[in-house]
């Protein structure tokens, strides 16, 4: 692996692995992570835990990381700036689980809660393997000082990898509990069984506790190898739709979020922001801020804050001090994907994507009757969090804890410790159950600002970004340029297929059409803004482009949108969901009429498969778009929760819907000009249309991640059915953001 000119590793690059029938490869590293291959936000001038001794006697399970994973787990976390020269791994282990002398069981995972009920479904999944009631078991997620390393919650990666390894801990422990128990009675351990925390001989009735066979023992295990695993056919707490863990707590308000965290003598931050992107400090002038009671003013390279007893009195202090920054002419929204083709990626740390080619595109078009070629965009979007970055940090003897909203808590530990010059040791970072992320909470700029004015100050400093401050600091969903050229015959075969993307990434780039000759190529660009991971990644521009042409193309040989997919597909489990959505929608009972139109799409991403059909009206005379339906089906494999998985597909409808018709980030010279809800349009109630999530079950393939892939499917069959009501065909998103023009409109 290269490495970086201090010791660091480089990023792996993306390539295709193998891949089982979840479809998800074994190690990738998506490419448009940029977020993770950033240089440190502030430059200062700063100059196996004992596992019984922490919980006590009872059985602890320890997951060994397999090397397939162990070498994802590597690629990733060298993305960020935590991994030094040749250091391993912390721990070779991907989950610990105990279970007590009270017969609780605890289990520690790296894994987030962002929203995505994750909490719920891998308790569900050791419930299920440990034959335990699902109240008995804790959860401790995300803390560095308590769970294993973990490279972080994103890519749809929690259910195949960390809910695989905690079924293999679970089903570990039971075997060490059975075994205990056959050594207790002198019996044959394949006599005995587990059913609700206890082990029971058939033959005699006698029966023990869980709670009664740990007591006095301390007995741990590392798994090295497969363990066998319940098959979900005969699950009865997982693949059930069970309510959320602690839900109770989030709907009275008891909950604290990370923005809630509270400690005694804390004061409060505020940091003073550069004039626009890339700007440089001239001087500062901080005496009036410094003079006031209370506040402590920090002024360290480009970095100026002020901490106070008050929110009130740090805002106040912060527009007391007089900064003068230098700022260059920078590219505005208005010819961003001109410039995103014409100004290439440099100076970047990563390896040239290479094209995927097959076949003769020449020998394709030569073949087509029909040939088409259109380019598409995609407008940078923001994450719009429901719970801005916070963070809380407090300095002890020399050590720092930090409390904050963060998918990546051991990356964020290891940017602090990088930053303050500490060992990993002497840094901890907590993440309490957080309001939102969408791939958008990787990073520690806000945990490292409320760090320095902690250390300046000598007391716990809490700093909450403000909404324009995560409209215009956070990185942003990359923007993209997409040029496709294609050729078709009559009969709806497609016989060519080139596909070029600027700038987003990679991430769903490969079409899931059977076409004998294609080039797919992406091209890096040197971006404007800050960029970085989003839900779907690149694969939602991606999508949108591919079957806004896939429609395109139906249209110019007159075939039925989902009939020329057919023509084109051999994928059985794609099919599988187009069939599904089609049926749920009522696709082939459709009636058009004027100023109403309908639209399909679909794809697959990261093992799940989704077909999308939409209905929309349109008024010609005002140009107002209402969407009226959503219909999504999709397929992940076993679901585990289904009623939680509704809510992740419903969820990324919605959200879908934003991107797709009305979200877009403008700038101009390294300013953000719609930095507010006011001005920065997102869904709202009056625009949910029906929806409808079709989930499609297959208790024959392994879990896959739901996180992402549903929203990749709205974009294009909204775009479509907008164009089969009105005519008017609109390749860009967002599609409609001050109503549709039309002739009349």
């Amino acid at each position: 692996m290269a490495r970086w000119e201090d010791g660091r590793e480089k990023e792996a690059r993306l390539k295709p692995g193998p891949t089982g029938d979840s479809g998800v490869a074994a190690a990738e590293v998506e490419f448009e992570r940029y977020e993770m291959r950033e240089g440190a936000v502030h430059q200062f001038e700063l100059q196996r835990r004992d596992f019984f001794k922490a919980l006590g006697g009872g059985i602890a399970i320890l997951v060994a990381v397999r090397a397939p994973l162990a070498t994802a787990v590597a690629a990733q976390e060298s993305g960020g700036r935590g991994r030094r020269g040749s250091e391993e791994i912390p721990e070779t282990v991907g989950a610990w689980l105990h279970v007590g002398e009270d017969g609780g069981v605890s289990v520690f995972t790296g894994k987030v809660e962002i929203g995505q009920n994750i909490r719920t479904s891998l308790a569900q999944a050791v419930a299920e393997e440990l034959r335990v009631p699902l109240a008995s078991i804790r959860m401790t997620m995300g803390d560095t000082e308590k769970v294993p390393f973990d490279m972080g919650t994103f890519g749809s990666r929690s259910t195949p990898t960390m809910g695989l390894q905690l079924r293999r801990a679970a089903s570990a422990a039971k075997d060490v509990l059975i075994d205990l128990a056959a050594k207790k009675w002198g019996v044959e351990r394949d006599k005995l069984a587990a059913e609700d925390a206890r082990v029971h001989d058939p033959r005699s009735g006698r029966t023990a506790s869980y709670a009664e066979l740990a007591t006095g023992q301390q007995f741990s295990q590392t798994i090295p190898e497969e363990d066998p695993l319940i098959a979900p056919a005969k699950w009865t707490i997982a693949g059930k739709s069970i309510e959320k863990v602690i839900g109770r707590d989030f709907v009275t308000g008891q909950h604290r979020y990370p923005s809630d965290t509270a400690l005694p003598g804390m004061l409060f931050g505020k940091i003073v922001r550069p004039s626009a992107f890339g700007a440089t400090l001239i001087s500062v002038d901080a005496k009036d801020a410094k003079a006031m009671d209370g506040v402590t003013c920090v002024t360290d390279g480009d970095f100026i804050g002020v901490a106070a007893p008050s929110e009130y009195l740090a805002a106040q202090a912060a527009k007391r001090i007089h900064a003068e920054w230098k700022s260059s002419p920078q590219p505005s929204s208005d010819g961003i994907f001109d410039y995103l083709k014409t100004h290439r990626g440099k100076g970047q740390d990563y390896d040239e994507p290479k094209p995927q080619v097959a076949g003769s595109i020449e020998s394709g078009l030569a073949a087509a009757d029909v040939k088409l070629q259109q380019t598409y965009a995609v407008a940078y979007i923001a994450h719009t969090p429901l719970e801005p970055r916070a963070a809380v940090a407090e300095w002890k003897d020399g050590a720092l804890t930090v409390w904050t909203g963060t998918q990546r808590p051991f990356a964020v530990r290891d940017d602090l410790a990088q930053t303050f010059h500490l060992s990993r040791e002497r840094v901890r970072v907590l993440m309490p159950d957080m309001g939102s992320g969408y791939g958008g909470k990787h990073t520690a700029e806000c945990a490292i600002e409320a760090a320095r004015l902690a250390r300046a100050s000598g007391k716990p400093v809490k700093l909450v970004w403000t909404r324009e401050e995560e409209f215009t600091w956070a990185y942003f969903r990359p923007a993209a340029l997409i040029e496709i050229s294609s050729g078709a015959t009559h009969d709806g075969s497609v016989t060519a297929w080139e596909f070029h993307n600027y700038n987003s990434g990679s991430s769903g780039i490969a079409t899931p059409y059977d076409i004998a000759n294609q080039k797919i190529e992406f091209h890096p660009s040197d971006s404007p803004l800050r960029q970085g991971s989003y839900r779907g990644l690149a694969a939602t521009a991606n999508h949108f482009a591919r079957e806004t042409h896939m429609d395109e193309l139906a249209r110019a040989v007159k075939m039925d949108a989902l009939e020329f997919r057919r023509r084109n597909l051999k994928d059985a489990r794609l099919l599988a969901v187009f069939e599904a959505a089609a049926k749920a929608f009522g696709w082939s009972d459709r009636k058009k009429e004027a100023g109403r139109g309908f639209g399909i799409a679909g794809g697959v991403e990261k093992g799940g498969y989704l077909a999308t059909c939409a209905e929309v009206r349109v008024d010609s005379a005002s140009g107002e778009v209402k969407v009226e339906r959503l219909v999504s089906a999709f397929e992940c494999g076993a679901i585990v929760n289904p009623e939680h998985l509704r809510n992740q597909v419903e969820g990324a409808m919605v959200m879908g819907m934003g991107g797709a018709l009305f979200e877009a980030i403008e700038f101009a010279d390294g300013k953000i000009t719609n930095p507010h809800f006011a001005q920065y349009r997102v869904p709202r109630f009056g625009d949910m249309p029906k929806i409808e999530a079709v989930l499609v079950d297959r208790k024959d393939l392994p879990s896959a991640g739901a996180g992402e892939t549903p929203i990749m499917g709205v974009a294009p069959a909204i775009g479509s059915a907008i164009f089969d009501a009105s005519g008017v065909r609109l390749r860009a998103m967002p599609l409609v953001p001050k109503g549709l023009k039309t002739a009349k409109a």
